[in-house]
């Protein structure tokens, strides 16, 4: 039998923020059971945890969507270095993903990662598509800050600011538009949408993936991070805010989040909320 964890992410409460499956110890798992033990537990995302490959490194991280691996995601580097912190790991801590070894720290709940990968921008959809994406109008596009644009730092979503927080409320999403917006403008991530509206000091944000299963995130810190390396470089300025996200979902999730050019750091909190075992 093999142990799981389950932690809530981005947050410091339970059953606030982003679940979570670990599996702190994946080594015994058979290649083919790895997709359907994700499915099973059917979060927006599952880390399988093992052995590094430079044996200077901390842990080797292999994350699974409920329809697919994907070689980075925020959340789970987030939560998996506070198990591991938990676990006696740490606080410094170098985690390897598909993007590369990721720096981390880790220790009293609370983790923050850093990436240098660079900013990667694939395409300009057009507002009208992601309008119809979102179920709102296009004029709840603020067009004036930036285009809807896809783009990432290892895993690419599009990024879309609106004109206020009643509009962000208002997202509904409308799965045939994401169909057709998937086969216009692929990528490894199903025309994912991080859509947000800027407060200030900080930032209210929503994230949909109806096509991988994942109707909507309480916490994307890759998206988060994405955001936060392209807003760095339209403005030409370092960035430091806050991301509030699930908010609407009635899982509030609070991402830290400093960029500049070619820098992204992400952190917050997280905590374990359950524990067992796989009988398989």
């Amino acid at each position: 039998m093999t142990d799981y964890l389950v932690y809530d992410v981005f947050t410091a409460a339970p059953f606030g923020g982003n679940q979570l499956a670990i599996i702190p110890d994946a080594s015994a798992l058979p290649e083919e059971q790895l997709q359907k033990i994700a499915r099973e537990f059917n979060f927006s995302e599952t880390s399988f945890v093992y052995t590094p490959q430079d044996a200077a490194h901390t842990a080797r991280l292999r994350i699974f969507t409920p329809t697919m691996e994907v070689p980075f995601a925020g959340h789970p580097t987030i939560g998996t270095a506070i198990a591991l912190a938990d676990l006696g790991h740490g606080p410094e801590m170098t985690l390897e993903l598909g993007i590369g070894p990721i720096a981390t720290r880790a220790e009293g709940g609370s983790a923050a990662f850093t990436t240098h990968v660079p900013l990667e921008i694939l395409a300009r959809p057009e507002p009208g598509l992601i309008a119809r994406a979102l179920g709102i109008a296009p004029d709840d596009i603020c067009m004036e800050a930036h285009p809807p644009t896809m783009a990432g730092v290892g895993l690419p979503f599009t990024l879309t600011r609106l004109k206020s927080r009643a509009a962000l409320a208002r997202c509904t999403p409308q799965t045939d538009a994401f169909r057709e917006g998937n086969a216009r403008y692929p990528g490894s991530l199903d025309f994912a949408q991080f859509v947000y509206t800027d407060e200030g000091d900080t930032l209210h944000a929503r994230m949909f993936a109806p096509l991988d299963d994942i109707p909507e995130d309480p916490a994307t810190g890759s998206a988060a991070a994405a955001l936060g390396a392209f807003l760095a470089q339209l403005g030409g300025k370092d960035i430091s805010t806050r991301i509030i996200q699930g908010a609407d979902m009635g899982r509030p999730s609070v991402i830290g989040l400093e960029a500049s050019q070619g820098r992204v750091s992400i952190s917050g909190q997280a905590c374990r909320t359950m524990q067992g075992r796989l009988t398989i």
